[in-house]
């Protein structure tokens, strides 16, 4: 075959055409300035502006931008406005033509950083989610929770050590409760409330010190975020809690699921992962009418002793049996939990 060179240069040939025949009819962008009714983002950003002052960008324009960096992943403010000078389809998606001047970084990220608070941000992702619950694409009879770790961008190695306060289990003083009135129905001084933290040393970043240290594995170290999110079975978000890197799932799950329940009454059940598995956890999931769905989990314990499944409650005689056939007698529950848990698989036992 013959090697054929183009003659012409027609990059500055004249055309008449806009934007909107260049725009692809099955585009995403298309399909969402459809779905969505912009003119309620006026009604929630409207508190945020003044009567008097020089224009501003319009806050719909603002909100497109920010759409358009995470719907295709693009890292930086700064590349997705260098990205929207030339890409038709962004141009088209924020109602500009070819000769618009798109904003300059700098006024956008001064919208978000400093005009809009963080609470502009739940509101637009609650409009969001009930424009997809109104044409009937969410399904929340199933929900699915999980962690998502999101790597900070905050250099590892520049970190400190610091004293702080020790976070409290989430289910701490639903438990105490629940000893205290056990110890007044059998007489008992219930316990007082006046524990001091335990102090812990907390590595911080010195960058970005909201991030917190995650470790993977054994040498896989970094600073990061994460990412609690609830979806349905057809990949909405219902809600969603970002922490630090270093919080546990279980610690953030009761937040999640009271906003996916007061959100989504319909809640049938909960599907979660193996770090999810706790008695504090299915005791809310229950208490609320949902069914759990967790894995199996292998019972554990230290070597030496009985598990606690091996235990038999004797419920006619309100005692428990232990596996070499003594009869522990529950006083409170604390004794009993400190008994089984201190019985050591041994024919000395007493």
């Amino acid at each position: 075959m013959e090697m054929k060179r183009k003659q012409t240069d027609e990059r500055r040939n004249s055309t008449i055409v806009d934007i909107e025949m260049l725009m692809p009819s099955g585009h995403i962008l298309r399909i969402i300035d459809t779905a969505l009714d912009w003119d309620k983002v006026y009604e929630l950003t409207e508190k945020y502006y003044k009567e008097d002052g020089r224009p501003s960008v319009d806050p719909v324009v603002l909100v497109k931008i920010a759409f358009i960096q995470h719907l295709f992943g693009i890292r930086s403010l700064r590349q997705t406005v260098a990205d929207v000078d030339v890409n038709v389809a962004y141009r088209w998606f924020l109602h500009y033509d070819f000769y618009t001047k798109v904003p300059h970084f700098a006024t956008v990220s001064y919208a978000f950083a400093t005009r809009f608070p963080s609470e502009l941000f739940q509101e637009i992702f609650s409009l969001v989610l009930q424009t997809a619950v109104e044409k009937k694409f969410v399904d929340a009879s199933v929900v699915f929770i999980d962690g998502t770790h999101i790597k900070a961008n905050a250099n590892k190695h520049k970190r400190i050590k610091v004293e702080s306060d020790k976070a409290a289990k989430v289910y701490d003083e639903l438990l105490r409760k629940e000893i205290n009135a056990d110890r007044e129905e059998h007489g008992k001084k219930p316990f007082d409330d006046d524990d001091k933290p335990e102090k812990i040393i907390k590595t911080v970043s010195t960058t970005d010190p909201d991030c917190g240290i995650f470790r993977k594995g054994e040498h896989k170290v970094e600073f990061a975020y994460e990412a609690h999110t609830a979806c349905d079975k057809n990949n909405f978000v219902l809600a969603t809690e970002v922490t630090a890197g270093n919080v546990h799932d279980n610690q953030v799950f009761s937040k999640v699921f009271k906003a996916v329940k007061k959100r989504f009454p319909e809640l049938e059940t909960v599907a979660v992962d193996a770090g999810y598995k706790t008695p504090g956890i299915a005791k809310e999931i229950i208490d609320c009418g949902v069914n759990p769905s967790m894995p199996y989990k292998r019972p554990m314990g230290k070597d030496g002793y009985f598990r606690p499944h091996e235990y038999v409650y004797d419920e006619y005689f309100d005692c428990v049996l232990c596996p070499r056939n003594k009869v522990l007698h529950c006083t409170t529950l604390q004794p009993i939990v400190t008994a089984i848990a201190n019985t050591k698989v041994s024919p000395t036992i007493v």
